[in-house]
Formats: structure tokens, C-alpha cells, sequence
């Protein structure tokens, strides 16, 4: 039988190009090629027919071409195939089928590798999926364009289905990938995929604690760290947490030393001196107090340099016994000199001049002055109460007021006890009857807040329709919240203040009831800072007093410091049942007793027991920024050609806005503008508020100028009292309906604030501005799990998790990190759940977002 020598193979037409079968064999005499089952037609073939010379049998080679058409058309069930048949006298054989396909190589890749940024020593795992084609496409890696051996890196594994791994990434594995796929058709490229390793930020170790700053009394030490163990590299996370930690400390004052009085002279020495001497005792020098400057012992010359020492000679001896006579006879003339004037003057002793008792003496009048703070202006100085001083501009006020209450008390005491003399058109233009003089008096406290107005500064013709119109407004809610609470917790909150409190499930007794309130003082706080401290923010009763809690709540209260502690030294103060204020805590001190939380506008504070709180700030320097809201508000006043523009500038908390804006609904009065947020330096200068662009031919100021100056003490030291500053505009027709001005508040060398006022005088045509962002008076009070926006039984399981300790750290204290709290972790060791605690503080901070994917991307940051 035929044997076949050489049998078609697989074959690719490549674009358009026909592809040659060929097939050999011996002995043959035909050889036919059949495709498909069909026979290809002889005249299709190409036959050559040879000797071999070993066995002199004839043999026979044969070649078909194929077309891209022919293997187009055909539409069977398997590939276009085609075989040889080869004939001899004994029979047929046949060959191989061989398959033809036409090759393709498509030009999108499947899956495009995608960039990553990968932790250092994280793994790098990059897919590529190659472009259909046939035949199918060999993959190729390339980096920064250059191929990838990954027989040369055991680091780099490219074998498994086209994916590129790095089982370890290092830094030198940043780079652009490319994927690279090829066959006999064309050679295709991937989009490049970024690939970054970086190095997340870790902390060097802590610095020693440097010296007490103040070398006498209070002051604060610090230490600090870097992240540069290591340092962030490509992008890697900056370490979380403090660089620079204070804490308080006490340095004892130095005590200068100081000699004592002189001893007695010793007796005279053979060498004929003698000798004195003091100690450094009165006092001694301590606590790095300097040594007394000077000698401790003194010695002279006992015998006016007449010294006796040998006598060797009768001369000598005979001298001496002459000087020695000499000496006792001058010793009994000075003794004889001095009885006798003694007993000349023994009768006069009991004798003074009278000269002492009709003249030489003056009253003193001596007053203690305090010595006043760096921060203040003038802080020490008294007003002069008798010299007449002409206010030629600024008149602020202390508090909000109609154009009815402007006409004795309140606007022209801007400043307690000084004289103002205004020009008698002012008064005219007020509607005063005209006076030369008017006395300030002083205010004892704040004026009157809520309806309880001084009615006596009201001229009787006015008095009752003043009356009448406060009568129609609701009267100021008390800012006080009260409600049930168990063993389930819950939260109360005074509506519109950013005051609230949390009591946690489990921190009343089970099957107990409380009744628990919250109040915000509205009065003037009985808190008065020293020197240059101040309030920053209201202050908060809770209670009853005499209950205790098995768990810490959280009592949120807003404060308006910008929190940098590198400016301020903020404290938590308490009132005791005396009514005297002690101090509970520095928000930076390490304490197990409390713990403070301090944001940007609030503080957080988890406490034990209930009683009334408040946030003192100590300025450390200069740049202490306390935040004050600026808010401009208008209305009509009775005149109809008069407008007023009263411009605040308050504490830059929801209580102080809020009174703010009760009072100016009393009066009628529009916010004309958004509030915005100016920050006030501690570096004793002015504020400065003015009006500007007012229109010409449509309006004018009238009488004041329109800028207005207030000196730095009275903004600083304010304690919560909103200063007010009032601007009287005119319209020249009553047919000018719309009004538009800057108001521009600045702090001379310190931030300035414009606020462009567009209005309209018509009531119709105002527009009206959201007065609060949060608007909680619907919710003063829940119970139960709604008031928690972490679901009870996730909670439970967080607790659960995390308060079992972890040999990777992945506890409550890696919790707490991610959580932003990064301080005084010892207070969280001491509590029974420190998770839980740590939830408390979350649910406090986030009681109006209820930001829960926050939440869940700190565990899943954590890896639970």
C-alpha cells in the first residue's frame, strides 16, 4: 500500500493569500486531494512524480491551493479540512485530514489592565485578557516598555491565564505595565496600567518632654514626633494622630538669695585685724534662684594701723608706752564730751516740732490696681468720669433695640459712665427733643432679654402701641429640654443651640426611670473669666444633680475658638453647689476622671456625673483665634424714609445666633445677607465695622459716620453679650424701593469680611435666608434605639470584636485611631467596654449626619 511521506498540515490564510497542501507517497501511482468530502477537481492539482533510488519505487508528490473564498463558503459544522488520497496496485491510503482557518487577530483587548496603588509589600495582581483571534494570541508583559522575564524575578509570576503577579510589591515596581498580545496575523498593546507602590507615614518615637515654658507658676510643656519611621512615600497615607503633645505643668518660682545682717567683729587678732561675717540666708537662694553677690566675710585693721606685735628694744618699749598714754588720755576727753551733752539734752526728749502737726502731711488715697493682661488694650485703666467727651462717630450698642428704645438709656451708652454730647440736629433727626447733655448709667448686667424690655425709655405717646405690637409675637422659648429616659438611653437636645446630651442603653438602672433635663443659661453666666480668658461657649446644666450613672454620657457643646493648641489652653469648668467654679479638666490633659473631644465647633465631653459646665479658653499667644459670626439685619423703622442696618458680631455658636435672631423677630427685623464666619485674633486690635457703596441721590448715612471703631477689649472680654452696631440710612424718595450696600467688618491687622446687601424695603419682595442649618425643634427629645443611629445589634457585635484584645492590635484602641482619637487612651482602659465608649463619643459627633459608611470604611480599614 501506498505509504505517505509527507501528509498536508494545518495551514492559517493570513489576509487574502491562498495557502499550498502538498502531500507525498510511495508507491503511488494517483494521488487525489479530497476537502470536505468532495474531490478537488485533477485539474486543481500539481503533481510530480520521482524514483527513489533505494528501492526503485515510484513516487509521487502533489500540490492544491486553498483561497480565502473557497474556506469562506464553507458553511459546515467543523472546519474547511482537506486529505490526500494516494492509489498503487494493491490498494489506498489515506492521509491526515489537515485543517484550514483563517487567521484574524481582533484589535480590542478583552480586559485592559487596570492601575493600583499598592501598600509596600502588598501584592500586585494585574489581569489581562488578549484580544479574541486565531491563532490564539501569545501574551508578553512589558514595564516602562521594557519585557518582563519572569524566569529571572521569583518575585514575578506571568504563567497564570495571562495575569501579570508580583507577590510582594517593592518600590522599585512602580511603573507603567503594558499587556502585550501577538499572532501570526498582528501584534496588538493594552492601555497602560499605573502602577504605584507607596509607603504609609509611621511616627518616629516621642521626643523628651522640653522644660516647663513658664520659669514661675503655670505654664506647659511639650514633645513632639515626626513621620519619618518611615516617611510617606507615593503618595502614602501621613501618619493619623498628634505631632506636637502639651501638657500643663508648675514651675517653682526662683528665689533670689539675700545676706543676712553683719555679725559682731570677732576680738582683735595677734595679727591686729578683726573679723566679720553674713550668710546668703535671708533668704536662702531655691529653685534656681541667683547667690547673693558680694563677700560673705570682712576684715580690717583693729588698731587704726597702730599694731604691736614684737618688742625688742627699750626704745621701742618706751615709744609705745607714750602712744598708749596718748590713747587713754583723748578716750577720757571723748568720754567726758559726751556725758556732758547728754546731760545738756535729757530735758527736751519728750519734745517735737509742732511744724508736724499743722502742715507737711498729705492724704493718699491708694488703690490697688490689677495688672493687666498683654492681651487686653488699656485693661487696667478707669474711665474718667468727670471730662466731657464729644462722639463724633462710633456708638455701638450693646444690645438689640427699636427705633423707640434709641432715644435715652441704651444708645448712648455705648460705654458705661462716660458723657456723649451729640449735636442737637441728631436729636431732631431721632426725634428727641433737644438737649445739650446726656449722662450715661451704668448697667449692672445685660440689658433685659425676652419681653421684659425697660419700659421707661419709651416716650408715653409710643409706649402702648410698642406694647401692643409684642403682645402678637410669640414669646422666647425657654432654651430647657426634659424627658423620660430608662434603661434603653437616648438623647435630648435644646432645639437650635448645637447643645445635646447622650445617654447611653445601659447607663440607668433596668427598670428605673429618670427624668433628666438639659438647659442652656440664658442670663449672664456667673463664670467670669480672669485676665485675658474668655467663654467660649454657653453654659450647660444637666441633671438632677444628685444621680449617677453607671456609664459615661456624652454632653455636646459648641464653642466658637479655633482649636489649634499650639494658641490656646482650653479648660472644662464645673459649678459647685457653693456656686464658686473649679476646674475639671484641660481638654489636653491625660485624665481618667472625664474625657474631652474637641472639634472643630463643638466639644464632646463624656462624664460621670450631671451638674453645670462650661469651656474656658486661656490665650496662649497672639494668633488665639476666637470665630465670630457677622450677621447684618434691617427693617423699617416709623419714619417711612428711615431704614436701619443693625450688624452683629457674635460668638460663632447656634445660642448665640439664636438670641440673636429671637430678639430681631421681636422688632421685625430681616437678615439681609448669609452670616459669615470672621476670625478675631488675640492681638489687641480694633474691629472695625463700615458701610460702604451705599447708592448716591438714592440714600445717604445719616447722622453717624459710616465706619464705626470697637477697641479689642470689647470684642474680646464680651462673655457671649452679642456687640451690636447700628447704621441709620435715608432714602431720598419714598419711590427708592431697593437698597444695596457692602457691609465690611475687619479686625485692624486681622481678617476682613465684606457682605454685599441686596434687598428690598417692600415686605413682599425680601428674600428670606435659612436662619438654622440644623433644625432640631421637631426632635428635642428620643428614646430608645432611634435615638442611635448605630443599630443596636451591630453594635453589640463592634463591642464584642474589638474589646478582646488582638496580638495584631486590631482592637478598641486601633478603633478608637481610626475614629480620629488618638489621646488619652487611658481613660478608654478604664471602662468596662472601652468599644462601647468609644461608640458613645462616635454617636455624639455624628447625631446629625449619622455618617455610618464613615463607620464602615474604619472597619474595613482595620480589616474586621
Amino acid at each position: 500500500l501506498p505509504h505517505f511521506m509527507e501528509e498536508p498540515d494545518d495551514a492559517y490564510i493570513i489576509k487574502s493569500n491562498p495557502i499550498v497542501l502538498r502531500c507525498k507517497a510511495m508507491p503511488a501511482m494517483q494521488i487525489f486531494f479530497k476537502c470536505n468530502g468532495e474531490w478537488v477537481h485533477q485539474n486543481e492539482h500539481v503533481s510530480e512524480e520521482s524514483m527513489d533510488e533505494a528501492t526503485g519505487l515510484k513516487v509521487r508528490e502533489v500540490f492544491i491551493n486553498v483561497t480565502r473564498q473557497q474556506v469562506e463558503d464553507f458553511h459546515g459544522p467543523e472546519d474547511y479540512w482537506c486529505q490526500c488520497v494516494a492509489w498503487s496496485h494493491l490498494g489506498t491510503s489515506k492521509s491526515r485530514k489537515a485543517s484550514v482557518r483563517i487567521a484574524y487577530l481582533r484589535k480590542n483587548f478583552e480586559q485592559d489592565p487596570q492601575g493600583k496603588e499598592v501598600p509596600i509589600e502588598g501584592m500586585i495582581v494585574l489581569h489581562c485578557r488578549p484580544p479574541e483571534g486565531v491563532p490564539a494570541a501569545e501574551v508578553e508583559w512589558l514595564k516602562n516598555e521594557e519585557p518582563i522575564d519572569s524566569n529571572l524575578d521569583e518575585n514575578i509570576d506571568t504563567r497564570a491565564d495571562h495575569n501579570l503577579i508580583i507577590r510582594q510589591a517593592r518600590l522599585s515596581d512602580s511603573g507603567n505595565y503594558t499587556c502585550t498580545a501577538a499572532n501570526i496575523v498582528a501584534k496588538r498593546r493594552s492601555m497602560s496600567a499605573t502602577v504605584v507602590v507607596y509607603v504609609n507615614g509611621g511616627w518616629s518615637s516621642w521626643t523628651e518632654w522640653s522644660n516647663c515654658h513658664a520659669r514661675c507658676g503655670r505654664g506647659w510643656q511639650k514633645r513632639s514626633r515626626t513621620c519619618t519611621n518611615p516617611a510617606p512615600l507615593n503618595g502614602g497615607a501621613f501618619c493619623e494622630g498628634m505631632s506636637v503633645q502639651k501638657i500643663t505643668c508648675t514651675s517653682l518660682c526662683p528665689v533670689d538669695g539675700s545676706w543676712e545682717v553683719w555679725s559682731e567683729w570677732s576680738v582683735c587678732s595677734p595679727e591686729c585685724e578683726h573679723l566679720r561675717v553674713r550668710e546668703c540666708i535671708a533668704p536662702p537662694p531655691r529653685n534656681g534662684g541667683k547667690y547673693c553677690e558680694g563677700l560673705s566675710q570682712e576684715s580690717e585693721n583693729c588698731t587704726e594701723g597702730l599694731c604691736i606685735q614684737d618688742i625688742e628694744t627699750a626704745s621701742d618699749i618706751a615709744l609705745y608706752s607714750g602712744l598708749g598714754a596718748a590713747v587713754v588720755a583723748v578716750a577720757v576727753l571723748v568720754v567726758g564730751v559726751t556725758l556732758y551733752r547728754r546731760s545738756q539734752s535729757e530735758y527736751g526728749v519728750d519734745v517735737i516740732d509742732s511744724s508736724a502737726l499743722t502742715g507737711g502731711f498729705q492724704t493718699f488715697n491708694f488703690k490697688t490696681v490689677r495688672q493687666g493682661n498683654s492681651l487686653l488694650l488699656n485693661s487696667s485703666m478707669q474711665p474718667d468720669l468727670t471730662v466731657s467727651r464729644t462722639y463724633s462717630g462710633p456708638i455701638c450698642l450693646q444690645d438689640p433695640l427699636d427705633k423707640e428704645l434709641m432715644t435715652e438709656s441704651s444708645l448712648f451708652n455705648p460705654l458705661s459712665d462716660i458723657k456723649v454730647k451729640v449735636q442737637s440736629s441728631f436729636m431732631v433727626s431721632l426725634g428727641v427733643t433737644e438737649r445739650a447733655e446726656y449722662h450715661g448709667k451704668a448697667h449692672s448686667g445685660t440689658f433685659p432679654h425676652g419681653n421684659n424690655r425697660a419700659f421707661g425709655t419709651i416716650q408715653a405717646r409710643n409706649k402702648a402701641a410698642y406694647i401692643q405690637n409684642l403682645s402678637s409675637v410669640s414669646t422666647r422659648s425657654e432654651l430647657k429640654t426634659t424627658s423620660l429616659f430608662g434603661h434603653l438611653g437616648g438623647r435630648l437636645v435644646v432645639p437650635n443651640t448645637g447643645v445635646s446630651l447622650l445617654i447611653p442603653h445601659g447607663a440607668i438602672p433596668e427598670e428605673s426611670s429618670w427624668e433628666i433635663y438639659l438647659a442652656v443659661t440664658q442670663k449672664e453666666s456667673s463664670l467670669q473669666p480672669e485676665g485675658a480668658d474668655v467663654l467660649l461657649g454657653p453654659e450647660v446644666t444637666c441633671g438632677p444633680s444628685d444621680l449617677s450613672v453607671s456609664t459615661p454620657f456624652a454632653l455636646t457643646i459648641p464653642h466658637c475658638a479655633e482649636v489649634n493648641s499650639e494658641h490656646w489652653n482650653i479648660h472644662l469648668k464645673k459649678r459647685t453647689q457653693q456656686g464658686k467654679w473649679e476646674e475639671v479638666m484641660s481638654v489636653e490633659e491625660e485624665t481618667t476622671s472625664c474625657y474631652c473631644l474637641l472639634d472643630p465647633y463643638a466639644c464632646h465631653i463624656l462624664l460621670n456625673s450631671f451638674g453645670t459646665y462650661a469651656l474656658i479658653g486661656e490665650p496662649i499667644s497672639d494668633c488665639a483665634v476666637r470665630q465670630l459670626k457677622v450677621a447684618v439685619f434691617g427693617c423699617l423703622s416709623c419714619n417711612s424714609l428711615d431704614y436701619n442696618l443693625r450688624v452683629y458680631c457674635m460668638d460663632n455658636t447656634p445660642c448665640a445666633f439664636q438670641e440673636v435672631v429671637l430678639d430681631e423677630r421681636l422688632q421685625g427685623g430681616q437678615l439681609l445677607e448669609e452670616p459669615k464666619l470672621l476670625h478675631f485674633k488675640g492681638n489687641t486690635f480694633s474691629l472695625q465695622i463700615s458701610v460702604l457703596d451705599i447708592p448716591p441721590f438714592l440714600w445717604r448715612i445719616k447722622p453717624f459716620t459710616a465706619c464705626q471703631e470697637v477697641p479689642f477689649s470689647r470684642v474680646w472680654c464680651s462673655s457671649q453679650k452679642p456687640l451690636h452696631c447700628a447704621f441709620s440710612l435715608e432714602r431720598y424718595s419714598p419711590a427708592t424701593t431697593q437698597l444695596s450696600c457692602k457691609v465690611c467688618v475687619r479686625q485692624v491687622k486681622g481678617q476682613e469680611q465684606v457682605l454685599q446687601i441686596q434687598t428690598s424695603i417692600l415686605e413682599n419682595e425680601r428674600e428670606t435666608f435659612t436662619f438654622f442649618a440644623h433644625d432640631d425643634s421637631n426632635f428635642p427629645a428620643q428614646m430608645g434605639p432611634k435615638a442611635f443611629k448605630i443599630p443596636y445589634s451591630i453594635r453589640q457585635r463592634i463591642c464584642a470584636t474589638f474589646d478582646t484584645p488582638n496580638a495584631k492590635g486590631k482592637d478598641w484602641q486601633m478603633l478608637a485611631q481610626k475614629n480620629s482619637i488618638n489621646r488619652n487612651l487611658s481613660y478608654f482602659a478604664t471602662q468596662s467596654s472601652p468599644s462601647a465608649v468609644i461608640l458613645d463619643l462616635w454617636e455624639a459627633r455624628h447625631q446629625h449626619d449619622g455618617d455610618l459608611d464613615s463607620l464602615a470604611c474604619a472597619l474595613e480599614e482595620i480589616g474586621r
